[in-house]
């Protein structure tokens, strides 16, 4: 898909999953007084002591939990995160419960550390929301984790308490541990309480949370995320940390820390321009023929779905090379969402008018 938008002109992108604001002026300015102030050697191996001592404040404030630095470890962003919960559980003769669509790290990293995978299929009809009685009945004496994303990429969509609670309360009564993705955390368009499962699960042993700095901050380059969970987990992880990537980049995490502990007003900015770019973009969905839409309440994303049957990598390519809209195949996500396109609206208002305008003539001609 990149390869061939790269030889075309004129492409509007609602394929790229990172945001299109600057980042927040103080957040540069800490990076770049790190750098000044030669803060540009290693740190300890679980992050920087000031990272950590303001996420545990922000985080512990948060959700009503008392944490501590050593809950805490510093990752290289969210994808790191992501792969040291996995990887750390994931293994021959164990299964790991995905939802599906679910965001490109999840299956393939439990396949490659041999682990069988258990897909709970969810569907855009249904706005991609879980039940979470069918998530429950498939814990079975061989699974050793479920993996939550929400806020969801590619989906958008957000579970509500009641959902989390239950997968959480039942997993540590079967001792499964629960890996919540939680990028977008700070993205809940509709507002209200984000329900993680750092606020819901009974013990911190039997979760391991991954974030990012990366979408709550504009900072996507800069490589800053974390994992929470608890003390005996985050000992074992540092360990496996510190031989993939030692420790992470110091000036950065200064930046990070300067994030968490300032101004918050350049996110609340953010959060409303994509609150407005959403509701439209449902519109423009709801308008446009052959696509099932629903109302996505988090993230900056929305997967509609095609006809049963069609082939959504083929619809991808070609709305592509004949107008210029460039999207995401819903298979990258999973086998159960072939028929489906992920649309990105990290862009303009005017980007994502401009978009459908092609899109929607398109689709009308047609013919599923």
């Amino acid at each position: 898909m990149f390869n061939l938008a790269a030889t075309m002109k004129d492409v509007i992108h609602l394929s790229i999953g990172q945001p299109d604001f600057p980042t927040p002026a103080p957040i540069v300015e800490a990076h770049v007084k790190a750098l000044r102030e030669d803060k540009t050697h290693y740190t300890m191996d679980a992050g920087l002591p000031e990272l950590l001592e303001a996420l545990a404040a922000y985080y512990g404030a948060r959700y009503g939990r008392p944490l501590t630095p050593e809950n805490f470890l510093e990752t290289t962003g969210g994808s790191e995160a992501i792969y040291l919960a996995i990887t750390s559980l994931a293994a021959p003769g164990r299964e790991v419960i995905v939802i599906e669509p679910s965001f490109v790290l999840f299956q393939p990293l439990a396949g490659m550390m041999g682990a069988a995978i258990r897909r709970i299929v969810t569907r855009a009809d249904r706005g991609y929301q879980v039940d979470p009685e069918e998530v429950i009945s498939a814990m079975g004496p061989k699974t050793c984790a479920v993996i939550l994303n929400s806020p969801g990429n590619p989906t958008g969509t957000v579970y509500p308490r009641e959902t989390i609670e239950a997968i959480a309360v039942a997993a540590a009564a079967r001792g499964v541990v629960v890996i919540s993705d939680e990028v977008y955390d700070r993205l809940v368009l509709d507002g209200g309480e984000y329900p993680s499962v750092l606020g819901l699960a009974p013990d911190l042993e039997g979760v391991i949370v991954g974030s990012s700095f990366s979408k709550t901050y504009s900072m996507p380059g800069l490589r800053i995320g974390w994992v929470v969970s608890g003390n005996k987990n985050i000992e074992t992880l540092r360990r496996y940390h510190m031989f993939t990537t030692t420790v992470g980049n110091t000036p950065a995490q200064w930046a990070a820390a300067a994030a968490v502990q300032g101004d918050q007003s350049a996110v609340e900015v953010m959060v409303s321009e994509y609150r407005k770019r959403r509701d439209r973009i449902v519109d423009l969905v709801a308008a446009t023929p052959h696509l099932t839409g629903y109302r996505p309440e988090g993230a900056f994303y929305i997967m509609p779905s095609l006809p049963a049957g069609t082939d959504g990598t083929d619809v991808a390519l070609r709305l592509l090379s004949e107008t210029g809209v460039c999207t995401i195949p819903g298979s990258t996500f999973g086998d159960s969402c072939r028929n489906a396109l992920r649309i990105s609206y990290a862009t303009s208002l005017d980007r994502i008018e401009a978009a459908f305008e092609r899109m929607i003539p398109w689709f009308e001609k047609q013919s599923f």
